[in-house]
């Protein structure tokens, strides 16, 4: 005998009481049954009708938007973008809250998941509970920081429009604009074009230099268009059998500067996206590991060599550095970036499989900015075995930055400060920069 099928309860709507933050952009809520729904477009205090996205009976929870704001809370604003909103575009969680706001709800987050996946309180994280601002991005309310340097815009298959994705959808939102964007992401008019053919269209506007990139990924059988601009541009394309970027035309790479250095990143290479990002976090990694003329560090998941060459500057001619990157072209470009420093070497693999093989058995100083999935328990235990008087660790991820943490206890190594940083306003996503030293020094 078959199961009945489960009702879905997309559509339902319930008047609801909007409970904390939780990490992932919306706020908890309960029905008057006990189910909870995980709710976006609203603010810890309000009552709202909330209309159910995704879920059916019986399930764990439900996602749910808020469609009608029954009492505000005082921290909502009217979205300044007028692609916000339920069901709308999913580029940004917070249009609708006051940006200190914001940076308070992330703050809430952070302190939750530290609390619950590592049982540490702010203080014991020596973290005073705020998430600051980058230079330039404390705008009133109603105002948004231009700050987005990479957009990935998606193209509708039946009107080659750019657009933005809806939340957790395939769906197009078409936009002439969007408000984060920096400016020199907007001034090429990526949205103003034709992109028939093309599955999605990346712009990218470095930092530091006039290099401006798009990436075009087309649809199975699609051809190039011409690609004609407001602003001079490189164009490359993703190959649809192998996902290998190739030139079509400029450069391969954009010119990023950080730290008083250039850095080239190829093919769409990870960098981070807010234009004082890098320089931010390089400060504070610095200002928390107090490198040292001739010390040994370590720099995992390096990218394209940002903190390897801070450290390498800072470490003088007696000092060494080690990068462990797995992207082959970040890598390329790593030994490239850092070439004027012999004493820096840059090993491409995964670091769990990579470090092991090095026979590297103790080091002074440790930065790592893990993906968003973190470093694991398996590495954090290796890290904690090399004997690092200080380990540097970059988070844009507060559950996994959490995880670790816990690891790392493990390992014999506490957290000495904890900073955050708001480096992607509008959004969910939060930037972490936790000092760990070993345990017996705060004993």
């Amino acid at each position: 005998m078959q199961a009945e099928p489960t009702k879905s309860l997309v559509g339902e709507e319930y008047e609801v009481e909007i409970g904390p933050v939780a990490h992932g952009g919306h706020c908890v809520a309960r029905t008057a049954e006990g189910q909870v729904l995980f709710v976006r477009h609203a603010l810890p205090g309000e009552r709202v009708v909330a209309r159910v996205t995704e879920g059916e009976e019986g399930a764990r929870f439900l996602r749910a938007d808020a469609v009608e704001i029954l009492e505000p809370s005082k921290d909502r604003v009217e979205a300044p973008c007028p692609f916000a909103g339920p069901g709308r575009c999913g580029g940004c969680d917070w249009q609708h809250a006051k940006p200190g706001a914001q940076r308070r709800l992330k703050g809430e987050v952070i302190a939750e998941q530290l609390k619950r996946l590592a049982g540490l309180t702010p203080e014991e994280a020596g973290w005073d509970g705020t998430v600051m601002p980058a230079e330039g991005d404390k705008l009133p309310a109603g105002q948004v920081p231009q700050w987005r340097t990479r957009v990935q815009y998606a193209v509708d298959a039946s009107t080659g429009e750019a657009g933005l994705r809806r939340h957790r959808s395939h769906e197009v939102e078409h936009i002439d604009h969007c408000m984060i964007a920096a400016a020199g992401v907007s001034e090429l008019g990526i949205e103003q074009r034709d992109w028939t053919g093309m599955e999605s269209v990346e712009a990218i506007a470095a930092t530091g230099s006039q290099d401006r990139q798009v990436i075009l990924t087309p649809r199975p059988g699609g051809r190039l268009p011409l690609v004609e601009l407001d602003k001079p541009v490189s164009v490359l394309r993703v190959d649809e059998k192998s996902g290998g970027v190739h030139r079509v035309h400029g450069r391969p790479f954009v010119r990023e500067r950080a730290d008083g250095r250039t850095y080239r990143v190829g093919n769409g290479g990870f960098w981070q996206v807010h234009p004082k990002a890098a320089d931010t976090l390089v400060t504070a990694v610095m200002q928390g590991l107090l490198p040292r003329k001739g010390e040994m560090a370590l720099d995992l998941y390096c990218g394209v060599g940002l903190f390897a060459g801070a450290l390498a500057d800072r470490l003088g001619e007696e000092g060494a550095v080690l990068g462990i990157e797995s992207g082959k072209r970040a890598v390329e470009d790593a030994r490239h970036n850092l070439t004027d420093f012999p004493r820096v070497r840059i090993e491409q693999g995964k670091v769990e499989s990579v470090l092991p093989r090095t026979g590297i058995t103790e080091v002074d100083l440790i930065v790592l900015d893990p993906p968003r999935a973190g470093a694991g328990r398996t590495t954090v235990a290796h890290l904690s075995s090399l004997g690092a008087r200080r380990i540097a660790y970059v988070a844009c991820d507060p559950a996994a930055l959490a995880r670790d943490l816990a690891y790392f206890r493990d390992g014999g190594y506490r957290v000495r400060t904890l900073r955050a940083f708001d480096l992607f306003p509008m959004t969910h996503h939060v930037e972490c920069v936790a000092i760990l030293e070993p345990a017996q020094k705060g004993s």
